[in-house]
């Protein structure tokens, strides 16, 4: 009796156990960090004028500990991009934002980039570079408090397809002679 009671035991704290460590793991993938040194980026195909944005400490933004994505990423590339539209009436610029939780991570991607663009610019037909100060314009924080729920559900897992039944082969017929 002892023995069958001790394997009931064991199963329990083992579904418990695992209960416990996926409810961990998905209430862990969106986590929100008290700092981030973010930066922009923006170019365009109809000119060589490209915007490179200071290095801005940005308090409380959400990230994705699982993929090491800035969540609303897209919204800080937003305001690069309405910014840029209304102060140089360019509308079809592409816009990009980077960003570290270490200042000296967020400066090595800034260095980076600006190497690259900096030895192009001196090309024959290189790049115009402007650089927008914090004075000139400053990202703003975005609030994802309200969709966190959609962000660590994840995206549904796509259902498997049916495999058709393959068609049987006739058989081969003899040639007559």
């Amino acid at each position: 009796i002892k023995r069958k009671h001790m394997k009931k035991i064991a199963k329990a704290a083992l579904l418990l156990l695992i209960t416990f460590v996926s409810a961990t793991e998905i209430s862990a993938a969106i986590k929100l960090v008290p700092k981030i040194y973010i930066f922009g980026f923006s170019a365009s195909f109809k000119n060589s004028s490209i915007y490179l944005t200071d290095i801005q400490e940005l308090d409380s933004a959400w990230i994705d500990t699982k993929t090491k994505f800035l969540c609303g990423r897209d919204s800080y590339s937003a305001q690069l991009k309405d910014h840029l539209s209304a102060t140089i009436n360019d509308q079809h610029r592409t816009c990009v934002v980077m960003f570290s939780t270490k200042k000296s991570d967020a400066e090595k991607k800034y260095m980076k980039l600006k190497r690259i663009y900096t030895e192009k610019a001196k090309a024959k037909e290189g790049y115009e570079m402007n650089y927008l100060h914090d004075s000139d314009f400053k990202f703003t924080a975005v609030d994802m408090s309200p969709y966190i729920e959609e962000l660590n559900a994840g995206k549904p897992k796509k259902e498997k397809k049916e495999k058709k039944p393959k068609k049987e082969k006739e058989p081969k017929k003899e040639k007559e002679r």
